[in-house]
């Protein structure tokens, strides 16, 4: 059976750690895997605007020794112009794997049911996987000796939108990494409780642990994260930031946490939900956030690749 990557948890704690020390080794020898060698090709296909995502993974395909294949997905129309099966099954003809960007997640469930090649998530409205896996790794590599198995125990604080895609994603790859996450987002902004129950219920079984708030903090964290608070497509830019102004990431409330390293996966908007002093200070981490996105993509594009060959 094809498999896909469209949220975290469709990777068991063992793939997500062999995942992380793949792009480990990745990020150390960006040659070291050609699979794309001949070349095959990929298709990254965006409804959204993008830069990092776009970059990395053409990059990244070219490291694999692929031909990525850019696809203007309003030009597309995939799902208006013609039907999401009938692209997928014209795509799936086409490319090895299908790298896709857009808005509600069921979209992506629908092409990943019909395309017959391994499909990736980068960015629906309710998952983006790739990014806390480039996350993970990047906490790995500061907060640990740069393993999968140094990040058990390490503990994050997430502010903000807590049913944004960012901390639903958040929630089932720390829940596999056997880490520690604590969601602190208003009413009315908490994750999807679905996706809670089941981080939880990993977490259970890898010795981590996700809880949610409504108290704005970051005491005891050893890594504060934080997200815009307006995502793509969203309306009510005024109200937003009048409801998520408490649990912006200031240098004051780093404080609480005098050792923590700061996340933003970028865009960010200094002032807003993170401090300029925080987002260029010593502690931040995001740059590397987005350097990493390419040995994390590459090796989940490695490992799908591996599995569509045993079939």
């Amino acid at each position: 059976m094809t498999r896909h990557f469209l949220a975290n948890d469709d990777l068991s704690a063992a793939e997500q750690a062999r995942a992380l020390d793949l792009a480990a080794e990745l990020a150390a020898d960006p040659y070291a895997y050609r699979p794309f060698d001949g070349p095959r090709s990929v298709a990254i296909i965006s409804d959204k605007p993008t830069l990092r995502t776009q970059l990395s993974f053409q990059v990244g395909i070219a490291d694999l020794g692929g031909n990525a294949v850019m696809v203007d997905g309003n030009l597309a129309g995939i799902g208006t112009r013609e039907s999401i099966p009938d692209s997928a099954r014209v795509l799936g003809r086409q490319v090895a794997q299908i790298v896709w960007r857009t808005g509600a997640h069921e979209r992506i469930e629908e092409l990943a049911t019909h395309a017959g090649v391994p499909v990736i998530n980068a960015l629906t409205d309710a998952h983006h996987p790739c990014q806390v896996l480039a996350d993970l790794l990047t906490l790995a590599q500061h907060r640990g000796d740069g393993s999968a198995a140094s990040l058990r125990g390490i503990r994050m604080t997430y502010l903000g939108d807590g049913g944004n895609n960012m901390a639903h994603s958040y929630a089932l790859a720390c829940a596999l990494a056997g880490m520690r996450l604590a969601i602190a987002a208003p009413e009315g902004y908490h994750p999807d409780p679905d996706i809670l129950v089941r981080a939880q219920a990993i977490a259970a079984e890898t010795g981590g642990a996700v809880s949610v708030t409504d108290e704005p903090g970051a005491h005891g964290a050893d890594a504060v994260v934080t997200d815009t608070w307006l995502s793509m497509g969203q309306d009510g830019a005024e109200e937003r930031a009048r409801v998520f102004s408490p649990y912006a990431v200031t240098a004051e409330l780093m404080a609480q946490a005098p050792d923590a390293v700061a996340l933003h996966c970028l865009p960010a908007y200094r002032g807003k939900e993170i401090a300029a002093e925080v987002l260029d200070g010593p502690r931040s981490l995001v740059w590397d956030e987005a350097a990493n996105r390419r040995p994390a993509q590459k090796a989940i594009m490695i490992m799908l690749d591996e599995w569509a060959g045993e079939q």
